[in-house]
């Protein structure tokens, strides 16, 4: 499980920070609640971005202060992306049958691509949020990382709360945007696995967006087109979205819902910790936390989106609606209302336009070398589009390249992920892509080590010629 999931165990809850370390949470989660119920057994705690890459603006994915680095089981050299980097790996690893990581954005599908797992990142409010430390309630999702989807899929049935959790909201609603009739909740499957099917993409119809794929190296490129020619050989019409004009409309209100949210949910955690550093305390005592402390939680990066965060106005009768200045005066309620329009005028217009089943895309970029220096390298990504109206993705794997996975995300409106199983499940029985990592410790080395000049060799007429010298 990941270090931002409590468990009322001996098991530390961090969030890869000290500010966290001391006395275990005092209760489970009810993730934890949840799979200790359906027989689980609970190995421990995996590694993460420091407060679900969170903090600062030129954060590396997948270090903490606590764990230090997660290293990618492809290539160790090779970053395992963020948050949940130690939850992909581990699974990817063999070091767990299955794990659980959290996304609010990207976190659980981009260390599932490069790290070679099926990944879902379930609709928000699908599974509670309880006991887990937050960026923001509107996005905050936690979902399975696994080696299959039928693995995913088991996983996931018994993450998802089917009756509405008095500690999550959430989970008696609907995520924000959701144009579902009636804007109520569906009744979830009793068994998400009887949704798998090797022949689930025949007569499926898919639009696919390249989210800014063709500006990667030509063997990414080829990659994610031949995973397409793959859905179509197996049955699938393939609408390209891209040359039919369609533009997703951008999330751009995300940014200052998580700023704004993260400033209230995360002292409303503290409030239900003892014995740590930031138990009863506020993101200003966050801050202050890791200034008294740089050398251990700030040696490579600092805390720039803690501090915008603090910065928001929460004051008032209705501070939602208090203008941000970092944000040009723009209030909560206004970036809500954008996040919404992102969900209705993107996959669901795209959806509802072509008569589509689901959208598919380029999850990331293979893996990228771990700079602490420079930061993430990130390329291309397609979790945004789910982002902020709280949808769900399946990513499944889908290729080698240069040794390293890569893999495709299947995205649909609220409460599909029946039908993205269904896809994900067809495309992994056509692909069989994933392979097991070999933990090398750099994988480019064999092409990088360059050769050495020897002298040419003398043949026996070969004279001893030496230069003349006046």
């Amino acid at each position: 499980m990941k270090d931002n999931i409590d468990t009322g165990d001996k098991m530390q809850t961090t969030a890869g920070s000290f500010a966290l370390a001391g006395k275990p949470a005092t209760q489970d989660s009810t993730v934890a609640a949840n799979l200790r119920a359906a027989g689980a057994v609970i190995l421990g705690k995996t590694n993460l971005s420091e407060w679900a890459n969170f903090r600062s603006f030129f954060s590396t994915s997948g270090w903490s202060g606590r764990g230090g680095l997660t290293h990618n089981p492809y290539s160790t050299d090779r970053n395992a992306c963020g948050s949940s980097s130690g939850s992909g790996a581990a699974a990817a690893a063999n070091f767990a049958a299955i794990s659980v990581g959290t996304e609010t954005d990207g976190s659980i599908v981009c260390p599932a691509n490069v790290s070679a797992v099926v990944g879902i990142k379930p609709t928000v409010g699908l599974a509670s949020r309880a006991g887990i430390v937050p960026i923001s309630h509107t996005q905050d999702t936690p979902g399975p990382h696994a080696r299959t989807v039928a693995d995913a899929a088991a996983l996931l049935n018994v993450l998802a709360s089917r009756t509405s959790d008095p500690r999550d909201a959430a989970t008696s609603g609907v995520p924000l945007g959701w144009q579902g009739t009636g804007k109520t909740r569906p009744t979830l499957p009793a068994d998400y696995t009887a949704f798998l099917n090797t022949d689930g993409l025949r007569g499926a119809r898919l639009g696919v967006t390249r989210q800014g794929i063709d500006n990667a190296p030509p063997q990414v490129v080829d990659a994610f087109d031949k995973a397409i020619a793959t859905i179509q050989n197996a049955g699938a019409t393939v609408v390209d979205l891209d040359k039919a004009k369609f533009t997703f409309a951008p999330a751009d209100g995300e940014f200052l819902v998580l700023v704004y949210d993260f400033k209230i949910d995360l002292q409303k955690y503290f409030a239900t910790r003892t014995g740590v550093p930031m138990a009863n305390k506020t993101l200003a005592d966050a801050i202050a936390f890791n200034s008294a402390n740089a050398s251990t939680e700030m040696p490579y990066f600092f805390q720039e989106i803690f501090q915008l965060a603090e910065s928001m106005d929460i004051s008032g009768p209705h501070p939602e609606d208090n203008p941000q200045d970092a944000f040009g005066g723009m209030t909560y309620n206004q970036a809500l209302a954008i996040d919404h329009k992102a969900g209705a005028n993107g996959i669901d217009a795209a959806l509802s336009q072509f008569n589509l089943d689901a959208v598919v895309a380029p999850t990331d970029s293979p893996g990228w070398t771990t700079d602490l220096i420079m930061s993430d390298h990130f390329v291309f990504a397609s979790s945004g589009l789910a982002g902020g109206p709280g949808y769900p993705i399946v990513q499944v794997p889908a290729a080698n390249v240069l040794g390293m996975p890569m893999g495709i995300s299947f995205l649909g409106t609220a409460f599909s992920e029946p039908t993205l199983i269904r896809l994900a499940s067809g495309f992994e029985a056509k692909t069989h892509a994933r392979t097991q990592p070999t933990f090398t410790g750099n994988i480019t080395t064999p092409n990088t080590n360059g050769t050495t000049l020897q002298p040419p060799k003398k043949t026996k007429d070969a004279k001893d010629v030496r230069p003349h010298r006046s």
